[in-house]
Parts: C-alpha cells; sequence; structure tokens
C-alpha cells in the first residue's frame, strides 16, 4: 500500500493515462516552467534577505555615527547567531 491508500500499480496507470493526455513535450515544458519558477523564487528570496542585511548594517552604522556625533560612547551590541542552515 502507498500513500493514503493508492498502491503502485494505481499510480503506474495514472502515471500513463497522464502521459497520454499531455503528451512528453508538454510535461517537459511544464517542468521546466516549474523548475524555473522555483529558481525564480528563490533568488528573490535571497535577495530579499540580503536587503534585510545591508538596512540593518546601515541602521546601526547610523546609529554609531548618531553617537559619536552627540558625544556618547558608541555601545556596541552583542552579536547575534545567524542560522543559515536552511
Amino acid at each position: 500500500m502507498g500513500a493514503g491508500g493508492i498502491s503502485i500499480w494505481q499510480l503506474l496507470i495514472i502515471l500513463v493515462i497522464v502521459l497520454l493526455l499531455f503528451g512528453t513535450k508538454r510535461l517537459k515544458g511544464i517542468g521546466s516552467d516549474l523548475g524555473n519558477a522555483i529558481k525564480g523564487f528563490r533568488s528573490a528570496m535571497s535577495e530579499s534577505e540580503k536587503a534585510e542585511e545591508e538596512a540593518e548594517a546601515k541602521r546601526v552604522e547610523q546609529t554609531a555615527e548618531k553617537r559619536v556625533a552627540d558625544g556618547e560612547p558608541a555601545k556596541r551590541e552583542p552579536a547575534k547567531p545567524t542560522d543559515k542552515s536552511a
């Protein structure tokens, strides 16, 4: 038994029907379009994270400059660990 009570033979029959209905060229096109969409989404997420990091660095720099301009000694915030495992 497979997922949800569907056996491997039923999945194979569904696959054959899908191949007959859409053909391999169309399925290949759909697969490449889906892959490009995922790739675009990942690059957009990466750009968003970079923009957030740059904004945070700029904010910290401006805060330090303001404190120095006010004559107040610059205080350093403790470093925050970053989790890049995802």
